[in-house]
């Protein structure tokens, strides 16, 4: 979109990384499509260095536009740009600061969320709001899905941003610093699935963690992620949270409130399938527990 919509002088992006199933390095969509477009590329293990604070102002940029670069930018480099540094952050800020915005608003069952476009300043996420666009949430949306309506989302406001920067301006409103919230960076084991929490809770979990870390469990000792779920509305189950009940071929699973009916999993070392092709395979029987 940027190449659309203004001159780009140069790209900054992350160094090659290992991607995919055999870890062979592999540079960023980002890097890739600056190379076809045969603009200036930066791919620096840290834009901290003198020769890449250097390079950027040899390029002597009147913008400066980060997304989701995942570094806290040096203050040398904000100071670059004549007109502005500005960022587009997945929410609907002061709400989510931070690195998983996305799979925060739905763990909280927000019924919408949306893209910012603001100022950056030394804090993370913490600059003055130029423009705000919002995006309903639907209960079958899933960080998957989300990341790509935002990110759509995001570069229609960022032309919009960009024309109105560079014509009649945009005012910068400061953050409320009564409403901020933190979203940090998710780890593997945020997936684990309590069963004493509420079914509506693991919902939202398991379409939150969605392409990652999955929302897992275990059974007899082997990890079973949990792809797709929804909550049985006002069933209820006499077990113990995590009891299996093996309803219609499928599995429904008592929780600390409420039953949760799962509807796609992935044992350890399979493919993913449908539960009640997982409860046949598995030889389930109503009673067995998830750990």
């Amino acid at each position: 979109m940027l190449a659309t919509a203004t001159t780009l002088v140069g790209v900054v992006s992350q160094p090659d990384r290992p991607r995919g199933r055999g870890l062979t390095s592999q540079p960023s969509p980002v890097s890739t499509t600056a190379s076809e477009l045969g603009v200036p590329l930066l791919r620096p293990a840290s834009v901290r260095t003198a020769d890449t604070l250097a390079a950027i102002a040899a390029w002597q940029p009147d913008l400066l536009v980060v997304a989701a670069y995942g570094k806290i930018l040096p203050p040398a480099l904000l100071a670059l740009p004549t007109l502005a540094p500005i960022n587009v952050h997945a929410s609907l800020l002061p709400r989510y600061r931070g690195a998983a915005p996305i799979a925060a608003a739905i763990l909280a069952g927000d019924a919408e969320t949306g893209v910012t476009i603001m100022l950056m300043s030394r804090e993370m996420d913490a600059g003055d709001v130029l423009l705000q666009r919002t995006v309903p949430i639907t209960a079958e949306d899933t960080t998957a899905t989300l990341t790509t309506a935002l990110a759509e989302l995001g570069a229609t406001a960022l032309r919009e941003a960009l024309g109105a920067l560079r014509g009649s301006g945009l005012r910068a409103e400061p953050q409320d610093v009564t409403r901020v919230t933190h979203a940090p960076r998710l780890a593997k084991d945020d997936g684990r699935v309590d069963w004493n929490r509420e079914a509506v809770t693991i919902e939202r979990m398991v379409r939150a963690f969605t392409p990652w870390p999955s929302a897992f469990t275990t059974l007899d000792g082997r990890t079973v992620k949990i792809l797709a779920a929804r909550g049985a509305g006002d069933a209820r189950s006499e077990g113990s949270p995590g009891t299996i009940d093996v309803h219609g071929g499928g599995l429904r699973v008592a929780t600390g409130h409420g039953v949760l009916d799962v509807l796609t999993v992935q044992a350890e070392g399979k493919k993913a399938m449908p539960a009640a092709a997982f409860a046949a395979g598995a030889r389930l029987g109503s009673g067995a527990r998830f750990e």
